[in-house]
Parts: structure tokens; sequence; C-alpha cells
């Protein structure tokens, strides 16, 4: 019972967030010494873009081609029955560019990245080589957080316009199975329905989780102290808490939308 009591505590988690919050402000503040003078860590930030980013396209192009695919499947026939076939356009740019293709492609990277950033770090952490970065006078946040911070937000925010491109490609493809479309009727009519602000709600989306993502798992792999099965507690703790917080923020994110709209 204490141990729950413990856990739910509402002040704990007051000073949790705060905490999370200081961290995040601490990464923020440094990106700029990073980009400056961390050569060293430039190294993890490729390499940070290249798991996340580069060996994510092969799941993110199936996932958004079927995704496509089952929207002109599902939609046509039942926008065929009120003589609404148009509007299967405007459908594709809700599902995929608005609101389904951030969120997937953040789940993708929640599954990839988070448990493999927490883990790592937590690895690190367990083995000394945080203080060992301490004593030599090389910050942990600059060298370990900042890259990795950086990394997934740009990976997730090249991934989400990968993933939309695709999955719209998907749905052409699979119009053209029912009925020779031209391809530029096709994306002219896509143009004609997709506005500035279903682009900008979607970039702001996927940077939003890309600092999500980045930030909790660093945090979860600091979090641990002396036993080695904390490790892999730190990336299950990543992955439920990036869920929960990307789920949060998207429906926030898209009440604000329609409440503007």
């Amino acid at each position: 019972m204490y141990i729950i009591k413990v856990m739910w505590n509402p002040i704990n988690k007051i000073k949790t967030t705060f905490y999370n919050l200081g961290f995040f402000a601490r990464t923020l503040k440094g990106v700029g010494y990073f980009i400056r003078h961390s050569q060293a860590s430039f190294r993890i930030l490729i390499m940070q873009i290249l798991f996340t980013f580069v060996h994510a396209m092969g799941i993110s192009t199936l996932l958004a081609l079927a995704i496509g695919a089952a929207v002109k499947i599902i939609g046509m026939p039942m926008l065929s029955g009120f003589s609404q076939e148009q509007l299967i356009y405007q459908l594709l740019i809700i599902i995929i560019t608005r609101e389904l293709g951030p969120l997937l492609t953040a789940f993708i990277v929640i599954a990839r990245s988070a448990t493999a950033i927490a883990t790592e770090i937590a690895g690190m952490v367990i083995s000394h080589e945080v203080e060992a970065y301490i004593s030599v006078g090389v910050d942990p946040i600059e060298h370990l957080a900042v890259p990795r911070f950086l990394g997934v937000t740009i990976s997730l925010f090249l991934l989400n316009i990968y993933f939309s491109i695709f999955g719209l490609a998907g749905s052409y493809l699979v119009a053209q199975l029912f009925s020779s479309t031209p391809m530029g009727h096709y994306f002219s009519s896509l143009l004609q329905y997709l506005t500035i602000q279903d682009v900008l709600l979607s970039i702001i989306k996927s940077i939003s989780f890309g600092v999500i993502i980045s930030i909790v798992a660093v945090v979860q792999g600091f979090s641990v102290e002396r036993a080695s099965t904390e490790i892999p507690v730190a990336g299950l703790k990543a992955v439920s808490s990036a869920f929960g917080l990307c789920i949060l923020v998207n429906v926030l994110l898209s009440v604000l939308f329609y409440m503007v709209l």
C-alpha cells in the first residue's frame, strides 16, 4: 500500500513534471553549444538520424501504402453512395497528412528509437561512463542528450513527410486498379484540398512528437541508479510514457486546430 501511495502521490508527479521541463530547457540551452563546438558529438547526431529515419523508411513505406490503399478502398464506395466521390481527396488529406501520418510515424519511432535511446543511456549510467564524461569535463547533456534530441526530432519531421507522400501515392496506385485516373488530375485534386493549415498542423505535430520522444527517452535513461535490471525497465517506461504523451498532445493539437478553424 505504501508503494502505491508513493506512485500515485500528486506531489511526486508535479516534481517529475517540473524535472522533465527543466531537463528540456537544459537540452535546448545545449543545442547552441552543440552546433558551435561539439564536432565530436556530430557523429552521434548522424547515426541517430540514420537509425531513426533511414532505417525506418522500409516499415514506414509499407504502412503508408497500406493506409492510403485502405482509405481509398473503404472510403470510395461510401462516398459514391452519396455522389460525393470528390471528397475522397479531402478524406485522404485529413487521415494521412493531418491525423494518422504524424501519429503513426511517432509510434514507429517510439517502438524503435525510444527503447534504444533509453536502454543505451541507462547502460552508460550503470557502467559509470557518464561519470567518466563528467570527470574529464564533458557535459553529458551536450554530448549525449542534445544529439539524440536533434536526431529524433529531425528524423520524425522527415519521416512524417515521407509517410504522407507514400500514403497519398498508395491511394493513387489503388485507384488505378479500379479506374484509370490520370496522375495529373489525381494530384491536382489533392492540392486543391490541401491547405497550408494542414501542412502546418502536420509539421507542428511531428516536431512536438520528436521533442517528446527524445526527451522522455533520455530522461528515463538517466534516471537509473545502480542495478542492471533497471535498464529494461527504463526502456519500458520510455515507451509507455512517450505513447501516452504523444496521444495526449495529438488530441490537444487537433482540438485547437478545429477550434481555430
